[in-house]
């Protein structure tokens, strides 16, 4: 009985592991969505606005590279699936990329 109750913990845990594991792997892949071509800084006009966008431009990319990161090193920081928070950062990301009138490339999702 012992060892049944074992073995079904174990099949969990790889279970579990495995969905992580192709969770990061995803995550990662999306990682390279993160471009923003065609911005010259030095044709800008500078406001408080265009800073504001350039800081969301830069954050949200590293805030998805550091939950990446940590998803990498068994930490699990959100109830929800690491690709859901990626893409979220995504967005960010280009709604700031548009604003600052550069284009970013499609992303296949």
């Amino acid at each position: 009985m012992k060892t049944l109750i074992c073995l079904a913990g174990i099949i969990l845990l790889t279970g579990c592991s495995l969905s992580t594991s192709r969770d990061v792997k995803h995550a990662e892949k999306m990682l390279s969505y993160f471009k923003c071509n065609k911005i010259e800084s030095t044709q800008m006009t500078h406001s408080s606005i265009t800073s504001f966008h350039e800081q969301s431009l830069a954050s949200s990319r590293q805030k998805a590279e550091s939950y990446v990161q940590s998803y990498k090193e068994g930490e699990k920081l959100f109830d929800v699936p690491l690709t859901d928070v990626i893409k979220e950062q995504y967005g960010i990301y280009q709604e700031a990329c548009q604003y600052l009138g550069g284009i970013s490339p499609p992303a296949n999702k």
